[in-house]
Order: structure tokens, then sequence, then C-alpha cells
């Protein structure tokens, strides 16, 4: 490197200022490597870090987990009638409840009813199963069993805008969405956030999993577990560059408009998300690829077409956290045109018997193998509804909506398996001991990715504001 005279008070050549700045421009470039990797950088398997979106400085203690997958079970399944056992309902079935009831959705109260199904305890825990579940029942050492679950709303709707938001009124941002904006996802070809459809859309429609205030790049993309995950996903125009030539034209567009519209910069993120994704999406569901002790094992060789279906959510939702999706959503599928999810109002033994039996394998499937493949050390399984069930029927052979109580179980990163933790009365009608608020739910599963539910906030309406709004405590006795 040669010597150089004083730069004031003269003019230097071209070839001095190239070589003076040649440093620079390696900065240049590696800023704009930086960028292109803000929200990801490559998948599990590449065995590389992300760089973090929202939390640029890293996460603000070590995370358990990398990937949640949530298996949402719509309606509000039973919690007398699956996970929390009550031996009183037997013994007094028929009777009038002899406690004092809230009101109810529908107000058509009855008498006690006793469990259909019979319990059981399974593993080493000895975890209470009921007879609905056998297959989920052979991995209670790996759940974690919350049983004191409770709820602000005994409406659909509300409640799962709440479960899924933090907030009972529609248009907050979605848990999920809060992940994608605070982690990103680890592949820049595929999104941060999927929702698998499985035929049935939630009460609130898709406002359960919207960005609300948070810039549109952070929503749910929704994809179907088939042969076309995603509507016109086939790259038609690639070969010839048309498509490419198009996106680079609407881009140009963009740009000139940048100014006039926040929303021009997600707009611009969505197209060139949905480019790469035309590479990524169709290769997730050949699932002729898996062997058929894998095929078997989720369900997919099952005589029961919503077994199969399900099953085919759960090992994408696999294949999906491998590639370095963080968040992935599960929703029903419909049974029956005559069952509404897991919201039995009336002919409970039928519609929830269908239901269990649509998601029993497969969950089970899929726990075995994340556990099988060393995935389910740093993947979160979450499962759970809105609300449980009344432990009167409602009629004859119905329950009602119940928030005061219901059960839910977490699995995987961080998890203490084999753990029951808080209790319900004699009857299951209420929590007695421990319980858990939808913002406990949420601060704890931040806390496993390595956030601290209070600082992770966005400013919007003149305050700061995180999924927990200003509640929540971390559910410390379930983690190990």
């Amino acid at each position: 490197m040669g010597h150089h005279k004083p730069l004031l008070n003269r003019s230097i050549s071209r070839r001095e200022m190239l070589e003076i700045c040649k440093c620079g421009f390696g900065s240049l470039a590696l800023m704009g490597m930086m960028g292109s990797w803000g929200t990801s950088c490559t998948s599990r398997e590449s065995g590389k870090k992300s760089v973090l979106d929202a939390l640029s400085g890293g996460p603000h203690h070590i995370p358990k987990a990398k990937n949640i997958i949530f298996l949402y079970m719509d309606g509000g399944v039973s919690q007398v009638d699956s996970f929390d056992p009550k031996p009183r309902l037997d013994k007094e079935n028929g009777m009038e409840p002899k406690f004092k009831i809230d009101a109810t959705q529908f107000g058509d109260n009855g008498k006690i009813l006793k469990s259909p199904w019979a319990f059981k305890q399974y593993g080493e825990c000895g975890m209470a199963v009921s007879e609905l579940f056998p297959n989920i029942a052979g991995c209670v050492d790996d759940l974690a069993l919350i049983r004191s679950m409770v709820s602000n709303f005994p409406e659909h709707t509300n409640a799962n805008y709440f479960l899924h938001t933090g907030s009972g009124l529609q248009g907050r941002p979605s848990m999920g969405a809060w992940v994608n904006y605070g982690l990103g996802s680890e592949n820049s070809n595929l999104p941060g956030y999927v929702v698998l459809d499985g035929g049935l859309v939630p009460p609130g429609g898709v406002d359960n999993f919207k960005n609300g205030f948070l810039p549109a790049a952070y929503q749910a993309s929704i994809m179907k577990a088939s042969e076309e995950p995603v509507a016109n996903i086939r790259a038609y125009e690639s070969r010839n560059g048309i498509q490419r030539q198009k996106l680079d034209f609407i881009r140009e567009m963009d740009q000139m408009k940048k100014e006039q519209a926040d929303e021009i910069e997600a707009a611009i993120s969505n197209y060139e998300l949905a480019y790469h994704m035309q590479s990524s999406v169709p290769e997730l569901t050949e699932f002729s690829a898996e062997s058929k002790s894998t095929q078997k094992l989720y369900g997919l060789l099952d005589d029961d077409p919503h077994t199969r279906s399900y099953g085919a959510q759960c090992l994408m939702a696999r294949r999906l956290i491998e590639r370095g999706v963080r968040f992935v959503e599960l929703t029903c599928p419909q049974v029956d045109k005559s069952i509404d999810r897991w919201d039995q109002h009336h002919d409970l033994k039928n519609g929830h018997a269908r239901n269990a039996h649509a998601v029993d394998k497969p969950i089970a499937g899929l726990l075995k193998d994340l556990k099988s493949r060393g995935l389910l050390e740093d993947t979160l399984v979450v499962w759970s509804g809105e609300f449980g069930r009344t432990p009167f029927a409602q009629g004859t052979d119905g329950r009602d909506h119940n928030p005061s109580a219901f059960s839910m179980w977490m699995a995987g990163a961080g998890i203490r398996g084999g753990t029951v933790y808080g209790e319900t009365d004699e009857y299951g009608y209420r929590v007695v001991e421990n319980p858990v608020t939808i913002h406990d739910l949420h601060a704890t599963i931040l806390y496993l990715l390595g956030i601290d539910h209070k600082r992770l906030t966005y400013p919007f309406g003149g305050r700061d504001f995180r999924l927990t709004d200003v509640h929540g405590h971390v559910v410390k006795d379930i983690l190990v």
C-alpha cells in the first residue's frame, strides 16, 4: 500500500479514491448481504444460525425452542371427557347440579352428565387420559398437562380472538404474527408463520391469524396439505424470465409510490416471498418421499379420510419446521357436515369420538416422529382449544361452553414431561388451584423462544403494545 499525500486542498484521482475506499466497498457488500438475511438465513438443515428480525440484538435469554407447532382444537374440547377425570360425575349422573351455575351460552342447562369414556393411567408418570385419545396417551411422559386453564370469554369468536391474540376484540396481531415479528423465519424462501387449512374456518375467521397493527409481512400464510398447498403456486412463467420481469416492473412502480403508503414495503416483501415460494412450497407435500412406516405413523394409510387429512397436516408441519418455518398452526378437519368441530351442544358421544379419531393417531405420530429425529428438543408443540365444556348437560346429551376451566398440554422444547399442573373442583367446573390465563400461556410460549413478553413491543395508537398487554406470568413449574 503506497504513501498518500495529505488530501486537504487538492483533488484526487479515481485510482487514489478506489485505493482509499476499497475496504468500504466490502462493508457495503456485507451490509447488502445482511439486509437480505434480515428476517431469515437458512433452514434448520444447514445448521447455521438465523439473524433475528425485531430482536436484532439477540434473544433476551437462551431459548429452549426454535419453532412452535400449535394444534388448535377449534370449538372447545370437553376437559371432563379427555384429560380431567371426575368420578363424582359418575356418582351423580342424572342428578340436578348441587352447585351454582354461571350463565351459559344457550341457557338450556340439564342434569349432571357423566363422561361416556373411561379413564386410565398411562406412562411412568401415571397421567390419566380418557379412551378418546389412546394414541396420545402413549406419549404422556412427554406432555405437561395444564388442567387449570381459564378464559375471559364464553363465546367462540371472542374466545378465539383471545386465544390467538390476547384480546377478545378483532384487529390485534395473532401470537404467530408476534413470533414472526420477533424472530422471523429461518428460511428466506418460506414465510415465518404458516396456518394449515384443514377445511374449517374458525369463528372470527382469518382475523385469528392476521398481523393486526404489525406490518402486513408478519401475517399468516394459509396453506393446504394437498398437492397444491397454495393456489397458483406453480411457476408457469419462470422458464423464460417473464415472471421475474413482471416482478421487477412491479417493484419499480412500488418504489415510485413508496413514500405515499406504509404498506408498499410489505407488498414488495410479499411479492418477493411469493416468488421464492414457487420453488419451495410444491416440494413440501411430496409425501411419497416419506417411508411407508412414517406414512403409517401419521395415519396417512388409515381408513378414515379425516385421519388421513389431519395426518397430512401433521406431516407437513414437521416438514415446515425442518425447513425453518417459525410458527405452524393446524386447524381441524370437518369430519361430518352434521358435526361442528369440537362444539358438541348435543350428541356429545358421537361428535367428540369422530373428532378424536381424526386427530389422535396423527398427533401421536407427530410427537413420536419429532422425538425420533431429535426435533422435539427444540420444537414446542401446543394443544388447546379456546375453552372447555360444562359438567352438566345441555339438553340431554351435549355440553355447553365453559370458560371457567379447561385442559391443554404442551410438549417438547423446555417442557417438563409427565407433569400435571393445576386442579379443578370435583365436577371439573371451576379452577381451584393454580389458574393459568391465556396471557400466562402466551408469556410461557414466548419465554421458551427466548423472549421476555414484557419487552417484545410495538408502538401503536400512542403506546407500546405487546401480546400479553399488561398481564401474563411464565408458568415455570412445567418447565425444566
